[in-house]
Formats: structure tokens, sequence, C-alpha cells
């Protein structure tokens, strides 16, 4: 971004922005568009923090800050984190409280001239907000959930993360490399032999994750790198045009892309 719209530095994971930024960023903009990031505070093995999908959450829509002129809101720090209960420091709010907040916002963003609003969800047991998103779709609002698993998809891929989405499920690979790549000073020692592959987790929604691992871990986080955290944050933001051009279209304007046809960010 350039001019009046570049963003100061924040304080940690939340926001420096002061009411004037954001009134200078609104200037003249057909259409605001806030980020949301919404992580959670769970398990994540020995190594990872409790925090970490608030932490990545927060990366990936920081990036996407910097990048697009977009109002970076706080995170919602605790989430729907049931399946991982069995381990101490786990904490959950219920899926109902989870919408009821998202909903809260967008309707007090409406009311300031914000009516677009994307969820940037850390914690894939967060599936209300897929709910969230279909319902405020289908009463004409605007908003989105990112990334999809497509955008994950094609990030692991340019990152050149070895490990399938579907074997990479909980402080592995990915979130090993996010966070060494945006946070080092979270990541404690251990990561480095705390492998584990449980690919059939059929029951994971009765059973909750300690049926699958006594360690917490899910994935190869061994793999994980900060030189593949930054391209995984690279390709999220430039997987995001996609979503900012759908969002910002005027009515009845098409905002259909491809992947090899994602707007760019700004310089």
């Amino acid at each position: 971004m350039s001019g009046s719209g570049i963003r100061p530095g924040a304080y940690g994971v939340l926001p420096a922005d002061t009411t004037e930024d954001v009134r200078a960023r609104g200037a003249g903009a057909a259409r605001q568009v806030a980020v949301l990031p919404v992580g959670s505070f769970e398990q994540h093995g020995p190594y990872l923090p409790l925090a970490t999908d608030t932490l990545v959450a927060c990366a990936v829509a920081r990036e996407i800050a910097a990048a697009y002129p977009v109002h970076l809101l706080p995170p919602v720090t605790i989430s729907c984190s049931h399946e991982h209960a069995a381990w101490p420091g786990t904490v959950s709010i219920s899926s109902v409280t989870l919408h009821a907040v998202v909903r809260d916002i967008a309707a007090s963003l409406s009311r300031s001239g914000v009516d677009a609003l994307v969820l940037v969800n850390g914690h894939g047991g967060n599936y209300v907000l897929g709910n969230v998103v279909q319902e405020a779709s289908a009463r004409g609002e605007r908003m989105a959930l990112f990334p999809a698993p497509e955008d994950w998809e094609t990030a692991r891929e340019r990152a050149g993360v070895a490990t399938s989405l579907l074997t990479d499920m909980h402080a592995g690979e990915i979130e090993t490399s996010i966070l060494l790549h945006a946070h080092p000073e979270c990541v404690r020692p251990g990561h480095e032999k705390a492998d584990f592959v449980a690919d059939d987790r059929r029951h994971l929604l009765s059973l909750g994750m300690s049926a699958y691992t006594d360690s917490g871990v899910i994935g190869r986080p061994s793999l994980g790198s900060a030189d593949k955290g930054g391209k995984l944050l690279a390709s999220l933001t430039r997987s995001f045009g996609a979503y900012f051009s759908l969002l910002t279209a005027g009515d009845g304007e098409s905002a259909t892309t491809t992947a090899e046809g994602e707007p760019e960010p700004e310089s």
C-alpha cells in the first residue's frame, strides 16, 4: 500500500490503527472490507502454544492488511475446540456463541459503513463459521470465509510443503512453519521429533482428538521451516485477491477469477 494507505505496525497480534487511519483508508472507497482473524485456545502438543491458531490467523490477516486496503480487526481468541478438551489449557465456547459474536461484529461494522467482512479462520474445528457466511450471503450481506481448502492446497504446493492436508491435521508442518516464520520465539524444542500420522479420523467428532493421538500432534512438524512459512503466507496473500474482488464488485458485476488470474495485491 502507498500514500495515506500505509498501515502502521501492530502491537503483537493487535492492530495499531487509529480512528484517523481507518477514516483515511476508507475515504473514496466504493466498498469497505474488514478482516476478522478467528483463532482458538487449544493444545498444540508440547512445542507450540495454546494460542497457535490465533497467531496463524493473525499472521495471515496481517499480510492481507499490508497488501490490500482492508480494515484489520483484533482476533477472536477463543472458539470451538471441544475435540481438544482432554488436554489441559484448552478453552472453548459454544458454536452458538461464536455464531452470535461474528454476527454482532458484522452488524456493528455495517452500522459504521463497513459492509463487507472476511473471516480469516485459523482453526479447522470452527465449522459454524461456514454457516455464518452462508446465512449472511442468503440475506444479501457481503461476507466470506478465508482461506478455503483450495487456498491452503495452492499454498502448500507453492511453499514446497511435503505433507498432504489430510495428514497435516494439527500442529504439523504448516502450523510449525508459519510460527517459525512469524513467531519463532513461540516455538519450543521438540517439534523435530514429534511426527505422528493418523489419517483415518472418521470418529473424530464423537471421540475427540485423544482417540487418535497421545501427544496432541497429528502431522509432520519435523518438516517445518521458516522459509516454508513465509511462502505459505505469500501464497495466501495472493489468493486473497479473488475474495477482495468478489466483495468489492459493484452490484451486477462479475468477480469470477481463476488461479492464474488472481488480482495482484497493491505494492
